[in-house]
């Protein structure tokens, strides 16, 4: 079946080539030991982070969320997959280089790391360099991301002065200080009551969205997902979803207005929408083809196309419409033709996870009969 044209295929091509993606990760496995003691502790993982997104990474202890943290922030030395960081392909860096782009990443650790002997407003200058008007802007600024923190009276202040969640604002301010494209934090609210967890999180969010950031969070603490762009969660040294909550909720809020999804509780639709993929169109395109067989569901985001009948043109469908969903739950046979009738994006279901919705809710089984039998 032909998904996309030509031109449709050149498009998406030229848009993945484009992208600045802080972090692009294929089939990343890493081992802890050597000999007959080496074990896997991650296993082929694939990961895009774009720009400006707050993302969220959870999973039970020694899922390997931290593991991977490591990589991501070239502290832990490659061994198995494709790692691009920053516009780096960190297999081919030497130490010096390696050394450099740790610099250009900031990081926020789960012990915050300060030095002892030095207060506040050093420690977050510690990873400032440049000349004297560079490290007196870098103050600056520094004096300014801790008096967002609540700590404008107490940068004079030694660590050992500080209470823990304290420590812990000086590592964000020390993290943020040098604008990263890239931040990495491995538990940063920990420490933090529910006011400075969220003041906290709330600030790397608004940093992802003024500077175009890439944040990526590691945590058990729930109080933060619902500031999330994207939730990654681990288990067993795998990524088992990945899921976009905006994306989540306009796909959900499209379900629940479509007749066929309408007997779905929340939790269904969740599932439901998680499972789906997006599949660009550009004008042309023939999307499904009359009588081949039906293996995915459509869900219009944007775009219309046209539905064509034994040639006839039955009907125009648009942004939160579907179609595909016959066949699925019939004889097999595609009853339409659907031609893009202009650039569009649609999410697609395969047939599995389409009826693995219909299995999973008497309730939606009962709905599909009455439609269409």
């Amino acid at each position: 079946m032909k998904l996309l044209s030509s031109n449709g295929v050149a498009k998406l091509r030229k848009s993945e080539g484009s992208s600045n993606s802080p972090v692009t990760v294929h089939g990343l496995s890493h081992y802890f030991g050597t000999g007959e003691f080496r074990s896997q502790v991650l296993f082929n993982n694939n990961l895009k982070i774009e720009p400006g997104k707050l993302v969220v990474m959870t999973g039970p202890s020694g899922s390997g969320k931290t593991t991977l943290l490591t990589l991501l922030g070239a502290i832990r030395t490659l061994q198995e997959g494709n790692l691009n960081i920053l516009g780096r392909d960190v297999s081919t860096l030497n130490e010096e280089e390696i050394i450099d782009l740790r610099r250009k990443i900031g990081f926020i650790f789960q012990m915050h790391n300060l030095f002892t002997s030095l207060n506040a407003i050093e420690n977050v200058q510690m990873t400032c360099q440049g000349d004297a008007s560079e490290m007196l802007k870098n103050r600056s600024d520094g004096i300014a991301l801790l008096n967002r923190l609540g700590l404008g009276k107490r940068i004079n202040y030694r660590p050992s002065e500080l209470s823990g969640g304290q420590r812990q604002r000086v590592a964000v301010a020390r993290a943020l200080v040098g604008r990263p494209k890239l931040i990495l934090a491995d538990e940063p609210t920990a420490a933090l009551d529910k006011v400075s967890c969220l003041e906290v999180i709330g600030m790397l969010k608004e940093w992802a969205n003024e500077y175009g950031s890439a944040v990526v969070v590691v945590t058990h603490d729930n109080r933060i997902l619902e500031s999330a762009d994207r939730i990654i969660k681990m288990v067993d040294g795998a990524i088992v979803s990945d899921v976009v909550l905006q994306e989540v909720i306009q796909i959900c809020e499209f379900m629940k207005k479509l007749s066929i999804f309408s007997h779905l509780n929340n939790s269904e639709l969740s599932l439901v929408s998680e499972k789906m993929t997006k599949h660009p169109f550009v004008r042309g395109d023939v999307l499904i083809q009359q009588g081949d067989l039906g293996e995915e569901f459509f869900l219009i985001r944007d775009g219309e196309v046209d539905v064509v009948v034994d040639t006839i043109k039955a009907e125009v469908l648009g942004s939160g419409q579907c179609f595909g969903e016959r066949a699925l739950i019939g004889d097999g046979k595609r009853t339409a033709t659907v031609i893009a009738r202009e650039d569009g994006l649609a999410y697609v279901l395969t047939k599995e996870w389409f009826l693995h919705a219909i299995a999973s809710s008497p309730n939606f089984e009962m709905q599909m009969k009455k439609l269409y039998f």
